[in-house]
C-alpha cells in the first residue's frame, strides 16, 4: 500500500496545526483528501484520533472550517480526521448527476454493484486504509473514537457498530438511523449494494446494534427543526433498537435546531468531552478541576 502523502494546506490553530491532504488510495482506486488536525500535545508524545465522517455534498474541509472542532480538541489532546465523502472524478457515467448519489455521496459502503465497485470503497476506506496511512504520518496513540454527521452519522455509528474492537467511542449529529427505511438509503443501497435488502443489513445501524451492541455509550444529538427528521432520520427507530438490544445510549432531541452546522457548532464541545471522557479521561478530569478551581 501507498505511503505517499501530499501535503495542500498547513495553518497554526489553537497552538496545533490544520492539514489538508491528498494521497492515492488502493481502496478507492483513485486520489483521496482529508483533513487533520493535530493538537499540541502530540508535540510530547502520541494523542488519541478522532475520526469525523460527513455527510452528503461535503468534502473534507466542511466539518474542518464549520464545526469550531480544533479549540475543543487542542483542549483535551484529541487529534482530529476528516476524510472526503465519496472518491471524485472517477469517470463513471452519472457521478456527477445527483446530489444524494455518486460523488458527495459514497455512504460509507464497500459498493458490489458494477461501476461503482471499482471505486466506491468507503468503508474499507475509512476503517481500513485511512487509519494506517494515518499511523505511519502523524503522532497518534492506540485510542481511536469515531463520530460524523447525517450519511457520516450513519457511516459512524456503522463503522462502530461492526468494530468494536477499533473504536472506543462513538457519537452522532442526525445521523441517517435506519438507511433501509429511508429515501436516500434506499436509493443509495440499491444502486451501491444491489436489489437484494438483506445485504444492506451490514450498512444499517437500527439493524446492526440488535446483533452486534458496542460495550461504549452511544451520544447521539438532534434537532427538532431538522427538515429531514421525520423522511430521512429517524431516531426513533435506532433508539427502539438500542432499547431492545440493551445498548446504552442518549439521544437529545435539541428544541428548534436544524441540520446544518450551526447545530454542530453549538454541541460540538459536547460530543469531543464525551470522546475524551473515553479516550483520554485524565484530561477531562484534569479539565474540571481546573474550572472548579478558577
Amino acid at each position: 500500500m501507498t505511503t505517499s502523502l501530499q501535503c495542500l494546506q498547513e495553518h497554526l490553530c489553537f497552538g496545533g496545526q490544520v492539514g489538508l491532504y491528498r494521497h492515492r488510495s488502493e481502496a478507492c482506486a483513485g486520489d483521496m483528501r482529508f483533513a487533520v488536525y493535530v493538537p499540541p500535545q502530540a508535540q510530547h508524545g502520541p494523542v488519541p484520533v478522532l475520526y469525523f465522517l460527513s455527510g452528503l455534498t461535503c468534502t473534507e474541509e466542511n466539518f474542518i472550517t464549520k464545526a469550531g472542532a480544533q479549540r475543543w480538541a487542542a483542549h483535551y489532546g484529541l487529534m482530529l480526521v476528516a476524510p472526503d465523502t465519496s472518491p471524485r472524478d472517477a469517470g463513471i457515467p452519472g457521478e456527477d448527476d445527483d446530489w444524494d448519489f455518486g460523488t458527495g455521496a459514497g455512504f460509507y459502503v464497500d459498493a458490489t454493484e458494477s461501476p461503482w465497485s471499482d471505486h466506491y470503497r468507503m468503508y474499507s476506506y475509512v476503517v481500513e486504509e485511512l487509519p494506517q496511512l494515518v499511523a505511519r504520518h502523524f503522532p497518534v496513540s492506540d485510542r481511536a473514537g469515531i463520530f460524523g454527521h447525517s450519511m457520516g452519522g450513519h457511516g459512524a455509528l456503522v463503522c462502530a457498530l461492526r468494530n468494536g474492537d477499533r473504536y472506543q467511542s462513538v457519537s452522532a449529529f442526525a445521523p441517517i438511523s435506519a438507511p433501509m427505511r429511508c429515501p436516500w438509503g434506499q436509493k443509495a443501497f440499491s444502486r451501491y449494494l444491489g436489489d437484494n435488502p438483506e445485504t444492506w443489513k451490514a450498512y444499517d445501524a437500527s439493524e446492526l446494534v440488535r446483533v452486534s451492541p458496542v460495550p461504549t455509550s452511544i451520544l447521539i444529538d438532534q434537532g427538532t427543526a431538522d427538515s429531514f427528521l421525520e423522511t430521512q432520520l429517524m431516531p426513533e427507530v435506532f433508539a427502539e433498537a438500542c432499547t431492545q438490544a440493551g445498548q446504552h445510549f442518549t439521544l437529545r432531541m435539541q428544541a428548534g435546531y436544524d441540520h446544518g452546522y450551526y447545530f454542530i457548532s453549538t454541541f460540538i464541545e459536547d460530543h469531543l468531552r464525551h470522546h475524551a471522557a473515553i479516550l483520554c479521561p485524565e484530561s477531562v478530569g484534569h479539565h474540571k478541576r481546573e474550572g472548579h478551581h478558577g
